[in-house]
Formats: structure tokens, sequence, C-alpha cells
């Protein structure tokens, strides 16, 4: 009786050892999974090499380099590498998100009112022509950027781009009026090139919070302080107040929700101190807008253009009335205003050149944006690990909603690209969530196998012959 008691034992212990989970099933944990190897490093690479042209515009101020058509070449390339990577790449058209899908409709249209165009046909095709990179730059950053650590690098591209033209305006232009024609491009009219300094200061802000080693902080610091005073001697209004605006939303997350209350005193001290040091201008153009005790040219110049902005609304508005449904064409509204200027007011811009229908898609492609941006955040996960990203990107496209309503931004590429980030984030989070539900599967399965009843060792004495070893298990 007794050997097969110690039988029916050592039975019972290998159920109990087969019915254990394994050690790397029984815990899960939120992870950043990285593809094997670096997929289409092709297409990634002239991708990153349209930012970075785009955003520094080394032909500007690189001896020798006007020489080559850098933006043409990088342009031409880029859309290359899409239609090489259509089917190659781990994300498929289908999965493209709708916001494509409203920039894409947008461009259509574009080319539609070029067509119809009253003013200038042959202009307005190849502006649209050459607005259609923005969708194809957008497409293939959400096909082939499918790891945060390739979002990072093109943030990054984006930030130190930025902030290495600002180093170059401050250098180049310090004897300019508001820097204005220093560079050329984007950057050569003030409100412009202010916009996109503030558009690109959040990045700089969550690189500067996750930077390792004093040296690294003392770098992204000393970046945000040269591009805060190149953005003062602009002198933009409209940059100054997105500027505020975009800083509120950066504070907030980053300092109070983030507790880094330092972040508030002392930021707020470096801000004061440089408008006391660089705001001298920009403070006497807000004055200037009463239009009394004008005594500078510059002060003059100020209040004329605060009522040509007026006027151009008012201009901006009757070309909607005449041309509601395809506009005038794009970049049109200069010729049509009769003083070869831009309505200051982005979404007029696009209603009057691409007509009421591409407001309508141009309002709904950057909702989308924030739509996926409150999804993130409702998600304590990511939060945890994407927080400070998530949190830049929300103060960039505030900071651009609101600089939509003072200056002709309506085609600059910085607000698209922060669109682009928003997709990728979300979407990377999503398919980190479906690889992870497997594990999760299998260690819920162990666990319910743990808990399956199995025969008592008081019991044991009931059997009698040769134990059943299905019962067992």
């Amino acid at each position: 009786m007794s050997h097969l008691l110690r039988e029916r034992v050592e039975l019972l212990k290998e159920g109990i050892r087969s019915t254990q989970p394994d050690d790397q099933t029984t815990t899960t944990k939120h992870v950043v999974h990285e593809r094997p190897g670096e997929p289409l490093r092709g297409a990634y690479f002239w991708l990153s090499m349209f930012y970075f042209v785009y955003c520094a515009r080394p032909q500007d101020w690189v001896p020798g380099m006007y020489v080559f058509p850098l933006a043409k070449i990088t342009g031409i390339l880029t859309i290359a590498a899409l239609f090489l990577s259509v089917g190659k790449t781990e994300r498929k058209l289908s999965a493209l998100p709708r916001e494509t899908f409203y920039l894409l409709s947008m461009s259509l249209l574009f080319f539609i009112s070029a067509v119809l165009s009253p003013v200038w046909k042959g202009g307005a095709f190849f502006r649209a022509l050459d607005f259609l990179k923005v969708s194809v730059a957008w497409i293939l950053v959400f096909l082939v950027v499918t790891t945060v650590e390739r979002l990072r690098r093109l943030v990054f591209i984006q930030a130190c781009a930025v902030a290495a033209v600002s180093v170059v305006s401050l250098i180049k232009g310090r004897s300019t009026p508001r820097l204005a024609g220093v560079l050329k491009g984007i950057y050569a009219n003030p409100n412009e090139f202010a916009l996109a300094i503030v558009l690109s200061l959040p990045f700089c802000f969550a690189f500067f919070l996750t930077a390792r080693g004093v040296l690294r902080k003392m770098a992204w610091a000393a970046s945000m302080v040269v591009m805060l005073v190149t953005l003062l001697l602009t002198a933009s209004r409209a940059g100054f107040i997105t500027l505020v605006v975009a800083g509120l939303v950066c504070i907030w997350h980053f300092a109070i929700k983030g507790r880094r209350l330092y972040l508030l005193v002392g930021g707020s001290l470096v801000f004061v101190l440089l408008l006391l040091v660089a705001g001298g201008t920009l403070k006497d153009r807000f004055l200037a807008i009463s239009g009394n005790d004008l005594r500078t040219r510059l002060e003059h110049s100020a209040y004329g253009s605060f009522e040509e902005r007026r006027y151009l609304i008012m201009k901006s508005i009757e070309g909607i009335e005449n041309y509601p449904l395809f506009g005038i064409g794009m970049h049109n509204f200069p010729h049509y205003s009769g003083i070869w200027k831009d309505v200051h007011v982005a979404y007029l811009q696009i209603a009057v050149e691409g007509g009421i229908p591409s407001l309508v898609l141009y309002i709904l492609f950057f909702s989308r944006a924030f739509g996926n941006l409150r999804q993130l955040r409702r998600k304590p996960s990511v939060i945890a690990e994407f927080g400070l990203l998530a949190g830049a990107l929300h103060g960039s496209l505030v900071g651009f909603v609101v600089g939509a309503c003072f200056a002709p931004i309506a085609y600059l590429y910085f607000p698209y690209f922060s669109g682009a980030y928003a997709a990728v984030l979300f979407a990377t989070v999503q398919e980190q969530e479906r690889t992870e539900q497997p594990e999760k599967k299998k260690t819920i399965r162990n666990t319910f196998v743990i808990r399956n009843p199995v025969p008592r060792l008081e019991n044991l004495h009931r059997f009698s012959g040769t134990p059943d070893r299905g019962v067992l298990r």
C-alpha cells in the first residue's frame, strides 16, 4: 500500500510541474517592439534627406550648394521611393488613415482650381504640382516610419535644422531689419520664419527633457534660446501670439502634468529676460496697431501693415463669394488683391484659392491629428513612454491652429509634418498592442491550467490498483 501511495505522489508532482507556466509568459510589460533589421532603408534615407533640405535649406547658406537643385533632386527621389515602397512595407496602402484621403482630395481640388482659375492657370497648376510633394512625403512617412525610433529621427532632423537656420540667420542678418530676406524660400518672410520656429520649439523642448548628460542638455537649451531670440528679432506679432499659446500648452504638459515645476519658473524668467533684451522692435509693432503717436518709419510700417491686413481679409471674402467652389488657384490671391500681398489668415487663404470644399478638407485633416493625440492620451502606458513626444505634438498643433489665424501659412509643410507624426505614433502604438495580445492570451491560458483541480493528497487512499494518469493530469 505504501508503494502505491508513493507512486501516486510522484505522479501528482509531475502533473503539477507540467501545468506550471513558463517564466517568460507569466510576466508581460509594455515594450517598444523593434522590427528585425531596418526595412526599406533607402526609402527612409531619401525621406530624411527631403526633410533636411526642406527644413535646413543648405543651398541658401552653405557655400557652393546653390549650384545643385537639392529641393528638386530630393523631391524626385522621394517620389521614386514612394512608388518603390508600395507593397514592400509592413503597412499597406489599405492601412492609410482617413486624413490621407483628405489631403489627396485637397490636392486634387487645387489642380481643378488651377484649370478653372480666372487669374493665372499655369502658375496655379505648377504651384499645385509643387504642393503635391506634401502628400507624397506624408504617405511615405506613414508607410516607412514603422517604429518610434525612426519617428524620433525625423523629428530630430526638423528640430536641429530649424535651430541651425536660426543661428545662420542671426549671423548673416544681424543688421537686417526683421531678418527679412536673409534666407530664401520659407524663411524669407519674417512671419513664416517665426511660425516655423514656433512649430519646432516644442520638439526641442522634448529633446531637452529626454537628453542624457549635461552637455546635451546645454546644447538643446542653447538651441531654444537662439530660436527664441531669432523669433523676437523677426518682430512677428503672429509669431509671438503663437509662441505664447504653444508655450502654455507645453508648460501644461511638461511642467504641470509632468510635475517639473522648475520649468515653469525657469522658463518664465528666461522668456522675460529675452523680451527685455531682444523684444524692442516687437513691442513697437504691437503699440503701432493703435495708430497713435507714430514716430519712426518702422511704427508707420507696422500700422500700415495692420490696415493692409484688414483690406486683404475683406478682399479674400469677396473672392470666396465670387468663386466659392474652386477658388482662384493656388498663390493667385496676391495678383487678385491688387497689392501683391497674401491674406494673413490661412483659413481664408485656402478658401479663396482652393474653394470652400478645400477649406472643409483642410479643417478635417488637422482635426484628425488632434483626434489621434486625444486617443493616445487615454492610454496610460502611452503617456508613460511617449508622453513628452505627444505633448510636443499637441503644443505644435495648437500653435499652428492659432498661428493660422494671423499668418499665410496654409502651404507651410511643418503643420502637415506634425499631422504625420501624430498619425504614425498612433498607428505604431496600435501595432504594439496587437503584438502583445497573443502574449497576454497565453498568460491567461497558463494561469487557467494552474487553477484546474487536482486530486488532493488526503484522497489518494481511495484509489486502488494502478492510478489513472489522465485524472492526475
